[in-house]
């Protein structure tokens, strides 16, 4: 029998399917302030999520809450432009729904992107980063409940990502493009507080660069899928602790803004050849 959520899910994908003008190839989930470079694209169709039936609504600004069905270069794609946040106060599962969504809707990669605290001293705001490796040991007991049989191995395998063919993949296009991109590890923080400089120097202390409070189980839950999962974060602040900055988010949205051309770039070329 379904739970409560697996039945409204039911009925969302059935909403969404419904009008979607096509099958995708590609998954692509924005992070704050990153939303723009969706109607760069000029979308085929769009959906206000405040329109499906039952679609948790996202409550954090930079997140539009829009979903497009956009077409480039031959690429179909599926574009959110905003996510749902474990932080907001939902359940695990609805966090997961936009990967759902690509995967009934026929997605075989998903990139997912962030805005993200620096800790590694070498990254400033503005900065790319490419996620090789994750730590998700605060939200095991979450994704418990989730993710199918397996998934123990799987999550043991993803923590370094650096030999996935999408990573290379985007690992070349930022050459191409002569975009300086980051590599490094990603923690998960629950949020919604930011992370205290106590915490960013533990985060430090086990090998990771950027903290952020999203990805994480979202790129997990599409692995579990059998969907290739590529994360790029954007440095939008330096973490508590590494400068003297007080946290803000409102610095997050302006240091995404004045890197949208940078980014859209290297996502452009991420759709071509993913």
């Amino acid at each position: 029998m379904k739970t409560p959520v697996e039945k409204r899910f039911s009925e969302i994908i059935q909403f969404v399917s419904a009008k979607a003008p096509y099958k995708v190839e590609l998954g692509l989930i924005l992070g704050s302030g990153l939303g723009d470079f969706a109607e760069s694209l000029k979308p085929d169709f769009s959906l206000n999520t405040s329109d499906i039936p039952g679609y948790p609504p996202s409550t954090v600004v930079g997140h539009s809450g829009k979903i497009h069905f956009v077409t480039y270069n031959g690429k179909k794609t599926l574009i959110f432009q905003g996510r749902i946040h474990f932080y907001e106060g939902y359940e695990i599962q609805e966090c997961l729904l936009p990967v759902e969504l690509c995967y009934h809707l026929g997605a075989k990669n998903l990139v997912i992107t962030n805005a993200a605290g620096g800790i590694n001293s070498d990254f400033v705001p503005g900065d790319l980063m490419l996620a090789t490796g994750f730590n998700s040991m605060f939200i095991q007991k979450e994704l418990s409940v989730v993710l199918k049989t397996g998934s123990i191995e799987r999550r043991n395998a993803f923590t370094t990502m650096s030999g996935f063919g999408l990573v290379q993949k985007i690992i070349t296009s930022a050459e191409q493009e002569k975009i300086s991109l980051k590599t490094g590890g990603y923690f998960f923080s629950k949020g919604p507080s930011y992370e205290t400089p106590a915490e960013i120097r533990f985060i430090r202390s086990i090998g990771c660069d950027a903290v952020g409070m999203s990805s994480v189980h979202e790129a997990l839950y599409a692995m579990d899928l059998g969907i290739e999962v590529a994360v790029i974060s954007c440095i939008t602040n330096f973490a508590a602790g590494i400068s003297s900055a007080k946290l803000d988010h409102s610095e997050v949205t302006e240091t995404a803004n004045l890197v949208k051309n940078k980014f859209a770039t290297l996502l452009k070329r991420v759709i071509e050849v993913s």
